[in-house]
């Protein structure tokens, strides 16, 4: 229990800031404020005390790497932040199903060979926590790896917009197996989810009624690339416009509602521009507009959300919590099983981990 072993299903830029940023801040003392977590200290576990156990990719030139190298191979585009030293850990060939698309499948190459036995594998490096990273619209490929995940034993993050943790049938095999799952589609540092949230939230409680909104992002990365198949973006779309309705006690009706991807612009690389509009209505019928920019890099923005969630899953793996984790999955996700205004899902996290702490279970 001194240790969180960790596998990665997909090898790109959020795999590649998740580990840089382990590294990064290995020796980060405790009480020291860190951009983007909550606690060095979350339960009792550091920030080092996150170990890489297995990387799953199906890209010929990631598969057979050492984790350290592949992070940092094409198609990866992120910022380099921490050079990360020779893990031993390497990456494995993955099942593909619906995880390599159209427009992917021009730039990435399948690894030769069979697919490699996950459950044998999750069970021989001990993984307790296995983390989703696939590309958006991998649906079937995502369900597959649920299943091994669940044969091996192992907690399940799920940082992408396949409903898992908040849907119906998933969490019913989690508590099945005693296993804990958070998710789903996770929520960035400060991205464009939760920025406009909170402007709705403040709409709302400054008494201006939301009438339109539009939410339009693009990118370089190979994320942004994947989603120019339009049919891969539903499961995206309805993730981030729930996230942000959700916040409203009012129907705004769907055609005044447009949260979504917009296009690829490659010279981006990494960045991510959102571009946001909302048209409310004040006192007296009277119009009040606002319009923002928002500049990210995309995947360091949601690195140190997944660094909590891991510990988070952890200490429910640890107390033998099963199913859907409401609390941390609130917080740190953008279709959690459950929403709640941010300022009530940090309480709610900041309570579950007071509660389960490894501290209070030693005592």
């Amino acid at each position: 229990m001194s240790k969180i072993r960790v596998a990665i299903i997909g090898v790109g830029n959020c795999a590649s800031s998740l580990v840089q940023g382990v590294h990064y801040y290995r020796n980060a003392k405790e009480g020291e404020i860190i951009p983007g977590l909550m606690h060095v200290n979350l339960g009792g576990y550091h920030i080092s005390d996150i170990e890489f156990s297995l990387g799953i990719d199906i890209d010929k030139r990631k598969v057979g790497k050492d984790l350290s190298q592949a992070i940092y191979t094409y198609p990866n585009n992120t910022q380099v932040f921490a050079k990360v030293p020779k893990s031993g850990i390497r990456v494995v060939r993955g099942m593909v199903h619906d995880g390599l698309g159209k427009y992917l499948s021009q730039i990435i190459e399948k690894a030769p060979g069979n697919t490699a036995d996950i459950p044998r594998l999750l069970r021989e490096t001990k993984t307790d926590v296995v983390v989703n990273f696939l590309p958006v619209g991998s649906e079937e490929a995502t369900k597959w790896y649920v299943e091994q995940a669940l044969d091996a034993g192992c907690a399940f993050v799920n940082g992408i917009p396949v409903f898992i943790a908040s849907g119906g049938y998933w969490p019913e095999r989690f508590s099945s197996k005693g296993l804990p799952v958070l998710g789903d589609d996770v929520k960035s540092q400060v991205g464009a989810t939760i920025v406009h949230r909170v402007l709705t939230t403040l709409f709302h409680e400054r008494g201006v009624r939301l009438l339109r909104t539009s939410q339009l992002n693009v990118g370089g990365n190979t994320d942004f690339l994947n989603m120019l198949e339009r049919e891969r973006l539903e499961s995206k779309k309805i993730s981030k416009t729930r996230a942000v309705t959700s916040m409203l006690p009012y129907d705004m009706g769907a055609e005044n509602v447009h949260v979504g991807p917009s296009d690829y612009v490659p010279w981006l690389a990494d960045r991510k521009w959102c571009h946001l509009r909302m048209e409310g209505q004040t006192f007296g019928d009277v119009p009040l507009n606002l319009e923002l920019k928002l500049e990210v890099w995309d995947s360091p923005n949601s690195a140190g959300v997944m660094i909590d969630a891991i510990r988070c899953v952890k200490l429910a793996l640890n107390h033998g919590l099963k199913g859907a984790i409401v609390a941390p999955s609130s917080y740190f996700f953008k279709s959690p099983p459950i929403q709640y205004p941010d300022y009530v899902a940090r309480r709610k996290t900041e309570h579950f981990i007071h509660k389960y702490s490894r501290e209070r279970k030693k005592k």
